[in-house]
C-alpha cells in the first residue's frame, strides 16, 4: 500500500514594505473606505487615517475608551458606527461619542470591544473579550439598519473579524485564543447566523483580523507567526505573506494591495518594526469595504 500523498506547501506570498513611522501598541481595525485608509490604535482610543502610504496619519477622533474598530455610517459624513469600550456608539464629525448599547456594562468581569466590520447588507457587527482573556467570555453583537443591537453569538474568548462574502452567505469569525475559525451561514434578511463550521484550525499562531477577496479566499492576519494566511473557500491553505514583526492584527484589501497592522503590545523588547503597518502587492484584489447603513440617518 503506498503512502498517501503530502499536501502542497501554500505559495509564499510577497515581502510587505514599512508604511510611515509611527508604531502603534495595538494597530487594528485597518480599512480602505473611499479616500482613506482608515485604522485605530484600539487601548489609545484613537481613529486615524490617510489617503495613502506616503501621506502623513491625522487623528480623526480620540475616545476616552479604548475602541475596536469603525465603519462610515452613509448618508451622514464624517460619522462612524464603533465598536468601543463596553458596547456600541456613533461618532460624530466633531469626534463626540453617543452611545447606541453598553451590553457588556454589566458583565460580571472587566470587558471591552474588540473588532469589528459592517456586512454588504449595511449591518454592523462587533465583537467583545474580557481585558484578561477569561474563557468564552466575549460575544458577537449585531447592530441593524434601524439601530437595534443584538447578541448574535456567546461563549467566545477573543472574537476577531468577522468577514464577510460578497453575498453575505458565509461569516467568518476567528476565536484568537482556540486558535481556530469558524464559518456560520447568514440569512440575508434577518441577519440570523446558522450553525458553525470550522473552518481553519492553525498550528501556529493565532488567527486574527481577516478580510475576504474578490475570489472568495479568506486573508487572516496570525498574530505570534508574523504572517498573513490566505485560505481558498474549501479551507486550504493556499497563501503565507511572512510580516517583519510577530504580531500582525489587522487586514485589508485595497485593491491589489494588502495592508497589514501589527502591535507591539506584550513584547518584552519591541523590535523597530513592531506596531508597524505594511503594504504588500497581491494577485487577487479585495472589494471595497462595506459601510453601516442606518434605515433613518442622523
Amino acid at each position: 500500500m503506498s503512502a498517501p500523498e503530502p499536501e502542497p506547501e501554500p505559495e509564499p506570498g510577497p515581502e510587505p514594505v514599512g508604511c510611515w513611522s509611527e508604531r502603534f501598541e495595538l494597530g487594528e481595525g485597518i480599512r480602505r473606505f473611499d479616500d482613506s485608509i482608515v485604522l485605530v490604535d484600539i487601548l489609545s482610543g484613537r481613529l486615524l487615517s490617510a489617503p495613502d502610504r506616503k501621506s502623513p496619519l491625522r487623528v480623526r477622533a480620540q475616545l476616552p475608551v479604548p475602541l475596536g474598530a469603525v465603519a462610515p455610517v452613509a448618508g451622514s459624513p464624517g460619522s462612524w458606527i464603533a465598536a468601543a469600550g463596553t458596547g456600541i456608539c456613533r461618532i460624530g464629525p466633531d469626534g463626540n461619542a453617543q452611545w447606541l448599547a453598553r451590553p457588556e456594562d454589566e458583565a460580571p468581569v472587566p470587558m471591552r470591544m474588540n473588532d469589528a466590520t459592517a456586512d454588504p447588507y449595511g449591518r454592523f457587527w462587533a465583537g467583545s473579550m474580557a481585558y484578561d482573556t477569561t474563557k468564552a467570555a466575549g460575544s458577537l453583537y449585531r447592530v441593524d439598519r434601524d439601530g437595534t443591537v443584538s447578541r448574535a453569538l456567546t461563549g467566545i474568548t477573543i472574537p476577531n473579524g468577522p468577514a464577510f462574502t460578497a453575498d453575505c452567505s458565509l461569516m467568518y469569525l476567528a476565536d484568537s485564543a482556540r486558535g481556530v475559525i469558524r464559518s456560520y451561514s447568514v440569512d440575508p434578511g434577518t441577519g440570523a447566523l446558522g450553525a458553525p463550521t470550522d473552518f481553519a484550525a492553525l498550528d501556529e499562531g493565532s488567527p486574527d483580523g481577516m478580510t475576504v477577496d474578490v475570489n472568495g479566499g479568506l486573508w487572516t492576519a496570525v498574530w505570534g507567526a508574523g504572517a498573513v494566511h490566505r485560505y481558498l473557500p474549501d479551507g486550504t491553505l493556499d497563501r503565507v505573506v511572512r510580516v517583519p514583526a510577530p504580531q500582525p492584527a489587522g487586514v485589508c484589501l485595497d485593491g491589489h494591495t494588502l495592508w497589514i497592522t501589527s502591535a507591539r503590545i506584550g513584547l518584552a523588547e519591541p523590535g523597530p518594526l513592531d506596531g508597524a503597518v505594511f503594504t504588500a502587492r497581491v494577485d487577487v484584489p479585495g472589494p471595497p469595504a462595506a459601510v453601516y447603513r442606518p434605515e433613518k440617518p442622523a
